[in-house]
């Protein structure tokens, strides 16, 4: 025989709380002025009314957590029951639902019945009246804490105290039974009761769940790549970041939020490369900005030919006065050359004959740099070490922060740095530049990147693009992970951007920047440069990661004018603003794309057709689902943003033709013919 304690009899279960993320071990994610929809099945035994109410408490970054403040939760359907709440600054919001059985619902709800049957409710009303008038005694405040007038809460008290009264006598009266029925019944009774009713046992979710919120900049963002000493006028040499400065008026023009640029840092002469990722350098060739340090420096130094700490700044007050933010890249690997081989040579790996390891992803190879082994005896000065670098410059301002090859480096190290770098800098955002395994990726996200790259870069086709954005912005992944979709980046050039042509690149800015509230392009899409190192590579030819890149930017060839459109279009539309209102729609064709986007608040619907055929005109029929669009089947005009031409479209199916070359995509806003 079992001598162990029976559970206390709980008759309430909540269960399946959602936002969710690995049952509350990670935070789900938001912006401020978001809201959160909490959802919770909540059931129990037998046939008794539930209620249940939403706890949420806000701690604010290095402060103590807020109170709790409750809210009513309401039933749904079939146990499902929904609350919700706006995140109204940033910080860790938490919450928990609550639930319990609701004795007074649960007796008016059957007196109800038994009333409507024509049957006796005498007795129900005696019970009735028994559980207000416990109600209104609960409301009576111990003699100790009765301060005459000066108790505003008491006062309160003892007016709902009196009223609850006064309703309990009126139930138990010797009165016709259709009047007590009507007071029983009231409206008025009702919300008192759910104010003042003591609660029975109450079942709360377990664990409490968190939500962690970022500035909009997290949510949000037109991004561009640029190499400052490209931007230089002379091939000779590269450009200083006061001359590389010039040429932000022209990237704010296009519609840009974000001007991000590789490492700034000292680049190393050992094994420096050179052209197209040759071995042999010349004396006059720039290197990789990622074979980080040399004599000059290490990570908290600016290239003596980018200039000095002071001319990055001069950089970044000329963006923010042309409404840009400036993101740098953090990669935590050196050159050969750096300070750290020196100072700390128990930060890297050896070879058993004492050299230490190169990187190498088979078949690259990377000479020009030595990986930190975080496994090291002394990884409490490494880390401590890079939270150093880090601080050093969000500390002068950058609050955008791409890293490079985050899953390359431990879990733990990632999720102890963020978090100690929030915690004094809570508006900094952090990009994984993790092309790697899916699960990989969604971990670093869980563990506190606010964004991540993502495989869109790969994804051409009708059917990939579609499960992939069901999977991103559909699935319990949208509570975690956003996407920043570059269409390019100096390390990958797809094979459908070199086949395509000026085409093939409008069509993926396009599906980049409304398929993504985030995304981004690198420097030269925008000229449709499309020429691999060899064919098969996702390399550039002549890369600009290890020579000097003069361009004309006046290239009659330029998209400029689309991006420039596009990004105006993202600005005016919250619904590109936002990535977890995203549908796809049917279409007859299977090079045809089509699918839209909503402002939060289900209205400012936006339809984007995309032919996917970058060399044939491709046409057919679109599905439209006017009823939830509130649109008129008789007729209503479908305007392009792109070309600010209008279609008269009726019903909910309509034809569209898209030519490669003349028109790729309509951006579609809908609105009864009326207006």
């Amino acid at each position: 025989m079992s001598n162990s304690k029976p559970e206390h009899p709980y008759r309430v279960v909540v269960e399946q709380v959602r936002p969710d993320v690995n049952w509350g071990r990670h935070p789900a994610k938001r912006t401020v002025g978001e809201r959160v929809t909490v959802e919770a099945d909540i059931i129990a035994d037998g046939h008794d009314t539930l209620a249940a109410v939403l706890r949420v408490r806000h701690t604010a970054p290095g402060a103590r957590p807020g109170p709790w403040q409750e809210s009513p939760m309401t039933l749904v359907n079939n146990d499902l029951w929904t609350g919700g709440f706006l995140v109204e600054a940033m910080g860790r919001y938490e919450y928990v639902v609550a639930a319990w059985v609701d004795r007074f619902a649960s007796w008016r709800h059957e007196l109800e019945k038994k009333y409507a049957a024509g049957q006796d409710v005498a007795s129900e009303l005696l019970e009735g009246a028994h559980i207000v008038a416990r109600t209104a005694e609960a409301l009576a405040p111990p003699a100790s804490k009765r301060r005459r007038g000066t108790d505003a809460g008491a006062a309160d008290a003892a007016g709902g105290r009196t009223w609850l009264a006064d309703r309990a006598a009126a139930l138990a009266a010797d009165a016709p039974q259709p009047d007590r029925v009507g007071l029983a019944l009231d409206d008025e009774l009702a919300s008192r009761m759910a104010r003042h009713a003591p609660r029975g046992p109450v079942s709360t979710s377990e664990p409490v769940r968190a939500i962690e919120v970022d500035r909009e900049r997290a949510r949000t963002g037109a991004w561009y790549e640029m190499f400052p000493r490209s931007a230089t006028r002379d091939p000779s040499r590269g450009a200083t970041l006061r001359e590389a400065a010039d040429d932000l008026p022209r990237i704010a023009a296009m519609g840009f939020d974000v001007v991000y640029l590789p490492p700034v840092h000292p680049i190393g002469t050992s094994f420096r490369k050179g052209p197209n990722n040759t071995l042999s350098a010349n004396p006059d060739d720039p290197g990789s900005p990622w074979a980080i340090g040399s004599a000059e420096g290490g990570h908290d130094a600016v290239h003596p030919e980018l200039g000095t700490i002071d001319d990055f700044l001069f950089f970044q007050a000329r963006a923010h006065e042309l409404g840009l933010e400036v993101a740098l890249d953090i990669a935590f690997q050196c050159s050969p050359d750096h300070p750290y081989v020196s100072s700390n040579p128990e930060w890297f790996r050896h070879r058993p004959d004492g050299t230490i390891k190169y990187a190498e992803n088979p078949p690259k190879k990377y000479q020009d740099i030595y990986p930190l082994d975080f496994e090291t005896d002394a990884w409490p000065a490494l880390w401590d070490e890079l939270k150093r670098v880090v601080l050093f410059w969000v500390e002068r301002g950058v609050r955008l922060l791409r890293v490079d090859n985050p899953h390359t480096k431990p879990f733990a190290f990632w999720k102890w740095l963020i978090a100690e770098v929030r915690r004094e800098y809570p508006d900094t955002v952090f990009l994984s530049e993790a092309f790697t395994r899916p699960k990989v990726m969604k971990h670093l996200a869980k563990i506190g990147f606010q964004q991540s790259y993502s495989y869109f870069t790969w994804r051409t086709g009708k059917a990939e693009l579609t499960e992939y954005f069901t999977e991103l912005y559909r699935t319990d992944v949208v509570e975690y992970l956003r996407p920043n979709l570059f269409a390019n980046t100096p390390d990958i050039l797809h094979e459908y951007l070199q086949r395509g042509g000026r085409p093939a690149f409008e069509v993926r800015l396009v599906l980049a920047a409304t398929l993504g509230a985030n995304y981004g392009i690198y420097s030269g899409f925008e000229l449709a440069e499309n020429r691999p190192v060899r064919p098969g590579s996702e390399e550039y030819l002549d890369s600009e990661k290890y020579q000097i890149r003069v361009r004309d930017w006046h290239d009659p060839v330029s998209i400029a004018p689309l991006i420039t459109q596009v990004n105006a279009i993202r600005h005016e539309h919250p619904a590109l603003q936002h990535d977890r209102f995203l549908e796809f729609h049917d279409t007859d064709n299977g090079q045809l794309l089509a699918y839209s986007k909503s402002a939060p608040d289900g209205t400012g619907h936006l339809l984007m057709v995309v032919n996917l055929d970058v060399v044939n005109m491709q046409h057919g029929t679109v599905a439209v689902p006017i009823d939830r669009w509130n649109l008129p089947a008789a007729g209503y005009w479908a305007e392009d943003l792109l070309s600010g031409e209008r279609y008269f479209w009726q019903g909910d199916r309509n034809y569209v033709r898209l030519d490669p070359g003349f028109r790729a995509a309509h951006i579609l806003r809908l609105f009864p013919a009326t207006e």
